[in-house]
């Protein structure tokens, strides 16, 4: 029965990203610098709030677009931190997790032949929903701008046929963020445009230096903006996402949102809940720590004279493969794990302008860090 299977599902693949982690997972003694997930447990108060929701039979469906008090601490969190202004009885769609968020916008927006820009090396959770409307991903190669998605790397791209422009900031895997003035000088070219904004701000909390700004401050009208609770509460498994965009366009991704999920996890949304209001800062203590890491590995890299972006936000190391090594990025990494029992991503599997560059969660202990840092550079003398 397979001949008759949806082609743009036959042609997708399972990401880079887990096909190598699946790979290498059952080694023993395996360092993983893979997997973006938070090493910090999800917050007591947060725990507990999700216990007391199952205490209180609070297992019911809820509203589709979420619990009314959790679309308000949404909305205010979204106000307080980021100034976006947003209406929670209509404006906002509490998902399963921000990977819903994508796949519901995508299925809204877009139709057969219409194209969607987006940054290369860029997280590969984007293509294949694209693809499975019949529409068209169009990547920018933004390597010689220093993974920089700015206008000037944008424009060229533009044709009667562009529908949306993603815009994933802090970004995974390079952990380029984007500026105030970039963001504001996008959103003045656009906004006479019929061309969406997808902005994924699921890092928007875990930034450094400077706060994060959200292009919905300066083009709200055209912008879908996704974030959620999995990076900045270490609440990956609890599966709650937030969509934020204008009432004449939410009010038609809640349709397709109803049919496929009917509602986020009804006791994942009390914990969000308090997530978002006793735990309105919890972000702040692992985001020092991440920085510290983040300071630690960049001097480590560099001490091994390998070329990579400083991360301004997120928890990655997008790293150049040196020139000395003649292997494509998978088979560098396979080798390196084969070698030292150090797993790193392929760069290959954030499109083809990631070839070339591995990446390099620093979302693990400091120790991990350290003894995973000493074998990459035990493994990077042999070739030299």
């Amino acid at each position: 029965m397979e001949h008759l299977i949806n082609q743009h599902v036959k042609d997708i693949e399972i990401s880079g990203i887990r096909k190598f982690s699946n790979m290498v997972s059952q080694m023993d003694d395996l360092i993983s610098l893979t997997i973006g997930q938070p090493d910090f447990p999800t917050p007591e108060h947060i725990k507990n709030a999700g216990i007391k929701a199952i205490e209180d039979d609070f297992t019911t469906y809820t509203h589709n677009a979420g619990t009314i008090e959790l679309r308000k601490a949404a909305c205010h969190f979204a106000a307080e931190k980021y100034g976006v202004h947003y209406k929670p009885e209509s404006e906002v769609i509490v998902t399963t997790g921000a990977s819903e968020a994508i796949d519901i916008a995508f299925r809204t927006i877009l139709t057969k032949g219409s194209e969607v820009i987006l940054p290369g090396p860029i997280y590969p959770g984007y293509e294949p929903i694209i693809r499975m409307m019949g529409a068209i991903p169009v990547h920018v190669d933004t390597r010689q701008n220093q993974f920089r998605f700015t206008l000037k790397m944008i424009k060229p791209y533009i044709t009667d046929k562009t529908r949306c422009i993603v815009l994933p900031y802090p970004s995974n895997p390079t952990g380029v963020s984007l500026t105030e003035d970039e963001l504001k000088e996008i959103a003045a070219y656009l906004k006479e445009m019929d061309i969406f904004i997808l902005a994924d701000e699921i890092y928007s909390e875990l930034t450094f230096g400077r706060q994060h700004q959200s292009i919905g401050c300066f083009l709200k009208e055209k912008s879908i903006i996704i974030n959620g609770l999995s990076k900045s509460h270490s609440m990956t498994g609890w599966r709650i996402g937030f969509l934020f965009a204008p009432e004449g366009i939410a009010k038609h991704i809640l349709k397709v949102h109803q049919y496929n999920v009917s509602c986020a996890n009804s006791i994942a949304q009390k914990a969000a809940y308090e997530a978002l209001t006793a735990g309105f800062n919890d972000a702040i203590t692992m985001r020092k720590e991440y920085e510290a890491r983040r300071d630690y590995v960049f001097e480590a890299l560099n001490d091994m004279n390998l070329e990579t972006v400083k991360p301004e936000g997120a928890f990655y190391f997008f790293v150049k493969i040196p020139a000395t090594i003649p292997l494509n990025s998978f088979d560098f990494a396979l080798d390196l794990v084969k070698e030292t029992k150090v797993a790193v991503v392929p760069g290959s599997a954030f499109s083809k302008y990631g070839e070339g560059y591995f990446r390099l969660s620093f979302a693990c202990s400091r120790e991990t860090l350290e003894l995973g840092l000493g074998r990459i550079k035990q493994y990077l003398q042999k070739w030299r």
